[in-house]
């Protein structure tokens, strides 16, 4: 079940952030997390250095759009502060296909690619399959989408 009440809250703060940082703070995903934790507690700089996910430590967090970010150590930690949008994942942290349609889902972090430096999340392994097989189309659309997507898009 998707926690719609966090990204309601979070979206409102964010999106009043300043427009020269506007792809920054945008909405980010914190579905399910009534802390306001991204993309499920999950270390974004852990998909590049490690590569594949793993788990964030609440004693290493950051705070960053308007949103909680777990790291798995101090080293990623200190990575993302130093350079963000390095490592912060497409869309905000919500399934990448599902923005290329137009709608904001929830993700497994198993569910992941790296394209041109960027991450992106995907909702399960299967979408992840679909997504794997034209991501330049795909990334196109969602790119084209992102700007306008908000809370109502929620699925």
């Amino acid at each position: 079940m998707l926690d719609r009440r966090g990204f309601i809250l979070l979206s409102g703060a964010v999106l009043a952030a300043p427009a020269a940082q506007a792809d920054t703070f945008r909405p980010v995903n914190t579905l399910g997390s009534p802390e306001g934790v991204a993309i499920r507690g999950y270390d974004p700089v852990a998909y590049f250095r490690d590569g594949g996910p793993r788990p964030g430590k609440p004693e290493f967090s950051a705070t960053y759009g308007g949103a909680i970010w777990r790291f798995a150590n101090s080293e990623h930690k200190a990575l993302f502060e130093a350079d963000p949008q390095r490592y912060l994942p497409a869309y905000g942290g919500f399934c990448a296909y599902g923005t290329s349609r137009g709608y904001l889902v929830q993700i497994e972090p198993d569910a992941w690619s790296i394209v041109d430096g960027r991450l992106y999340l995907n909702y399960d392994l299967g979408v992840r399959k679909t997504w794997l097989a034209d991501t330049r189309r795909f990334i196109a659309r969602a790119n084209g989408n992102w700007p306008r997507l908000s809370a109502t898009d929620i699925r």
